[in-house]
């Protein structure tokens, strides 16, 4: 495992479980990638990560990370998670979520998030009662 990547996962963890956007986008590659996989598409660069950072934790604004499981390499890191907190339209969030994260030069070059899909898609349904 490599120190540096680990100290830079806690670093960028850090900045996600604060919900600060632009603390996130500086530990980006200017030229990074954020692909959230739920059949959106991928936001490039800096700019457009901050927007789908800031996106994200609108439609959850008390949104909480508790990780399940952390893989740590010389230039990478894969980190299993469990989301949860209360979605914009009144949704439990209860979801799996797993990023792959390539590292270069000690910032994050690319983040692939994959989400248990269904469970987001339930969240931020209108509940039955206020529909």
């Amino acid at each position: 495992m490599s120190d540096a990547t680990k100290d830079l996962f806690e670093r960028y963890h850090a900045c996600w479980a604060d919900r600060d956007p632009d603390r996130i986008v500086e530990l980006h590659t200017p030229d990074s990638i954020f692909h959230l996989h739920s059949g959106g598409k991928p936001a490039h660069g800096r700019a457009e990560i901050r927007t789908a950072a800031a996106e994200t934790f609108a439609l959850v604004p008390d949104l909480t990370f508790t990780m399940v499981d952390l893989r740590v390499g010389d230039d990478f890191w894969v980190v299993q998670w469990k989301l949860s907190g209360t979605s914009v339209t009144g949704g439990a969030v209860d979801v799996d979520i797993a990023d792959v994260v390539l590292v270069e030069d000690g910032a994050v070059r690319e983040k692939h998030t994959y989400v248990d899909g269904v469970a987001m898609q339930a969240a931020l349904s209108v509940p039955a009662e206020t529909a």
